[in-house]
């Protein structure tokens, strides 16, 4: 059963793809994803988004809104409500960008943890369960789907989302320990949830604007 839910998740990860992109610049960033390139002075300018979105066919779950002209915030939501919503920004006029011009958010990523923790208190995700059964004790890793590691092995550091300690086949959540060297965005990437916990992310972050 274990098997045939990694082989599942392996199945529909999705990396960026360079193939067909709307956005010319999102094309040329996607493709140099894996480049080493300089950090860029970007200036983020948390006003003035786009109402209208673009996206990539690869990732119909990632929304760019632009900043101003100089920016695209990466984001899980069609509409832009606040700047805690952003996974991160891109250049939005960087010809040859590559994965050292992603602006990771921090704000983000403390929402991301909380949001992935509650989703574990309500139990909301098929997989987690499933391989808290299969552990039965021990600590077990909350995986990116992005780049899943083969069964048996522990993925990279940058694509270990959290660890959480299982007693008795069950999860207890108010062990989460979220992983200090996880990065939203990789080679592979920006983040990639589980169903479960994608569901409960994007609840989490509509109701940052209420």
């Amino acid at each position: 059963m274990w098997a045939r839910q990694i082989a599942r998740q392996t199945a529909v990860r999705a990396a960026f793809s360079t193939q067909r992109t709307a956005v010319r610049p999102l094309r040329s960033f996607l493709h140099n994803l894996a480049r080493p390139l300089p950090r860029p002075a970007l200036r983020v300018v948390h006003r003035a988004y786009s109402q209208a979105a673009e996206t990539d066919p690869s990732r119909p779950d990632i929304f760019y809104h632009v900043v101003n002209g100089e920016s695209f915030a990466v984001s899980f939501l069609e509409t832009f409500g606040g700047p805690d919503e952003v996974i991160g920004w891109l250049p939005a006029r960087a010809e040859g960008a590559g994965l050292n011009d992603f602006v990771p958010n921090p704000r983000f990523t403390e929402l991301l943890h909380a949001s992935n923790r509650a989703a574990l208190e309500a139990d909301l995700d098929d997989i987690q369960r499933n391989g808290a059964i299969q552990l039965q004790n021990g600590w077990m890793h909350i995986h990116d789907e992005r780049n899943l590691p083969p069964m048996g092995r522990i993925g990279d550091p940058d694509d270990i989302i959290a660890s959480v300690l299982v007693e008795d086949g069950k999860i207890k959540p108010e062990t989460y320990q979220a992983m200090p060297a996880y990065r939203t965005c990789t080679a592979h990437g920006v983040t990639q949830l589980t169903e479960g916990l994608a569901a409960k992310l994007k609840q989490t972050l509509l109701e940052t604007r209420s």
